[in-house]
């Protein structure tokens, strides 16, 4: 006589052989922004964290403010973005269940070797764009509510520039990821903020190179929360979390810290240091 356990569990096994391989896969959502995609850096991080965990990661690229609606809608498992008061606003409301520091590095503005505006060299950012105003030197904007655009938009108010009376002159608004603004102010001859890892992976700089950097006001850190699992039943907690935790233990760090370009180091981690 079949003993009727082991025939349940063989039919759930069978059941389970018989899914695709995407459903029988440990997999999470991240929603993060485009220069965590631009920079190559989960290209290089991502096998690492799989390999360890056997947890697939699918990440959605966008701009920090639509990667926090999507977070938001619970559209995805983990948030890992770019501008701070954003993110500890996302937890205060609930909707995250904790912030961890993960890394960061600094934005620069790029602009035409001709440098029209004449910024080249400065270390005060919003000197630099209140100059760029007054020349009316063309900026591209990536005017998609990022944790870049958020940035830029701050410092445009440090240096008392309405930007949005000058939108579709001088000042040009793509709508899109960092990648193609930098190809948007390549093929204008124009200036634009970036994130460093972005700037350096990117492959078509034509006459662009850095014009201002240093200020510390540039400083660009990045943060990784687990969406609150309380307001989204379905997010996978454990596996969300697996993640974070990787990313802030010494392996996940030191992958962080090994992802270079040309020599040049992206991303400098700061789990350990910063805390949370």
């Amino acid at each position: 006589m079949v003993n009727r356990r082991s025939l349940m569990a063989g039919v759930v096994l069978a059941t389970f052989l018989a899914l695709p391989a995407w459903a029988q896969e440990k997999s999470i959502v991240v929603a993060s922004t485009t220069s965590t995609e631009n920079s190559g850096l989960f290209g290089y991080i991502l096998p690492k964290f799989e390999a360890a965990s056997g947890i697939k990661v699918k990440v959605v690229a966008v701009g920090t403010g639509q990667a926090i609606k999507l977070a938001k809608n619970g559209d995805a498992d983990v948030l890992f973005v770019h501008h701070r008061p954003s993110e500890e606003k996302f937890v205060a409301e609930g909707l995250g269940v904790k912030r961890f520091d993960v890394m960061y590095n600094n934005f620069v503005l790029v602009g035409p070797k001709s440098d029209p505006a004449g910024v080249r060299g400065m270390t005060d950012a919003p000197a630099a764009l209140a100059k760029v105003a007054a020349a009316k030197a063309v900026f591209a904007s990536r005017g998609d509510d990022s944790g870049t655009h958020k940035k830029e938009r701050g410092l445009w108010k440090i240096a008392k520039v309405d930007v949005e009376a000058a939108s579709g002159q001088w000042y040009r608004e793509t709508g899109s990821g960092m990648g193609a603004t930098l190809n948007t102010a390549s093929g204008l001859g124009a200036y634009a903020l970036a994130d460093r890892g972005t700037w350096l992976s990117f492959a078509n700089k034509g006459d662009l190179e850095i014009a201002v950097e240093g200020d510390r006001r540039l400083f660009n850190p990045y943060g990784v929360i687990l969406v609150n699992p309380g307001k989204h039943a379905h997010v996978k907690a454990m596996e969300g979390q697996a993640f974070i935790d990787w990313l802030v233990s010494d392996a996940g760090q030191k992958a962080i810290g090994e992802y270079k370009i040309n020599g040049l180091q992206l991303f400098f981690p700061n789990a350990k240091k910063m805390g949370s």
